[in-house]
């Protein structure tokens, strides 16, 4: 069974200004504006435009094995928000 890929929006499919401690994101697709914090802008940088595996995310952010649940909820948010997909 393949792992599961996410894969955000290529360069130019997001516009992301910070805020002080928040990131505004707007999804140039949706139209729809995102507040966030770290470390969602660096995981959308990370895979803008390319498919990337749950493993090779905590791998590029050095995470510990225990520490990848948190990842996956971090994940599963943006899938939910429509700033990532999953293939």
């Amino acid at each position: 069974m393949a792992a599961t890929r996410y894969r955000a929006p290529a360069q130019g499919g997001l516009r992301i200004a910070p805020l002080d401690d928040l990131v505004a994101i707007y999804h140039r697709a949706s139209g729809i504006t995102h507040l966030v914090v770290a470390p969602v802008p660096e995981l959308l940088e990370a895979m803008a435009g390319e498919w990337r595996t749950l493993e090779a995310l905590a791998g590029a952010f050095g995470l510990a094995p225990d520490e990848r649940g948190a990842l996956t909820e971090r994940l599963g948010e943006l899938v939910a928000a429509g700033l990532v997909e999953v293939g």
